[in-house]
């Protein structure tokens, strides 16, 4: 019988992914652990802000949200990242996350998730910057987009194409300690808004990262049947490293098996869906973050 996929979450004070099924099952994904999943069926919408999709809409194979137009709208309208809500009045965080050389993005996210969003991001490493209520620390996040040029994204292709050939840890550290200098050095900064010491966490360990060999292709969606199976190396974000049976080393993002309904393949089955080559037309897929 198939499990319906929920996704990859990164729960709280594990620091290890877990892929996450319908009725609140998970399978902890630890590196080396064989893994094999065949699709079943078609891809159905999974709803909106934990609640099902009444109509249980068919969405494309290739979407990175598994949500149906009017889901993703309900969905968006309650979401902090698309700046749709003012009035939470949770503490928020300010972070700097570098993903590789040159990439670093500046966000919030809510203090008591933790460093959770920042794994799902699969940032490699991140400081935190300041700490407030959420408006000041939307004001700050600007400053520093308008101010200092750092971007609020960084596409997911762009985080593949540089994980087997991170510069060392220290190295990656003072990139990212360089700007949070700068940063906090800024005026402009909402005046309830604490500042932090810089203090680097390095994912590299968490994720697998370290001697990861690079990637020969991505998986660009998942269809009726289609197998995808092999061992797991690394798990950055939502990105899945597999080593397959003649196809090297594949990148399958969970955003992609996330509404399926899945069920157990051998290990050494390979993988059956399309691919597209790592630099290649259509592996760019285009997220919030």
């Amino acid at each position: 019988m198939a499990w319906r996929c929920a996704g990859l979450g990164w729960p709280r004070g594990t620091r290890m992914p877990v892929l996450e099924w319908e009725g609140g099952r998970i399978s902890p994904l630890i590196p080396g652990k064989e893994l094999g999943f065949r699709a079943e069926g078609q891809r159905r919408c999974v709803g909106a802000r934990g609640n099902p999709c009444p109509a249980r809409t068919i969405v494309s194979g290739r979407a990175t949200q598994a949500r149906c137009a009017e889901c993703a709208r309900l969905d968006r309208a309650h979401s902090v990242a698309a700046d749709t809500i003012d009035d939470d009045p949770r503490t928020y965080r300010v972070y700097l996350a570098w993903f590789g050389p040159g990439m670093v993005k500046v966000g919030i996210t809510a203090e008591e998730r933790g460093a959770a969003r920042l794994l799902e991001q699969g940032a490699v490493v991140f400081s935190w910057l300041g700490r407030g209520p959420l408006m000041a620390a939307r004001r700050t996040e600007e400053l520093l987009r308008t101010a200092l040029g750092v971007p609020d994204r960084i596409p997911y292709a762009a985080k593949r194409a540089v994980r087997a050939a991170l510069p060392a840890a220290v190295e990656r550290a003072a990139e990212i300690e360089e700007l949070h200098r700068r940063a906090v050095g800024l005026e402009g900064w909402a005046e309830s808004l604490e500042r932090m010491d810089f203090e680097a966490v390095d994912h590299a360990g968490v994720f697998g990262l370290d001697g990861l060999p690079a990637a020969t292709g991505v998986v660009r969606e998942l269809v009726d049947g289609g197998v995808v199976a092999g061992m797991l190396v690394a798990a950055a974000g939502p990105d899945l490293h597999l080593r397959t049976a003649g196809d090297g080393l594949v990148v399958v993002d969970t955003r992609l098996m996330t509404g399926w309904g899945l069920i157990g393949a051998d290990s050494d089955a390979g993988v059956t869906v399309p691919l597209v080559d790592m630099a290649g037309p259509g592996a760019v897929q285009d997220g919030l973050f």
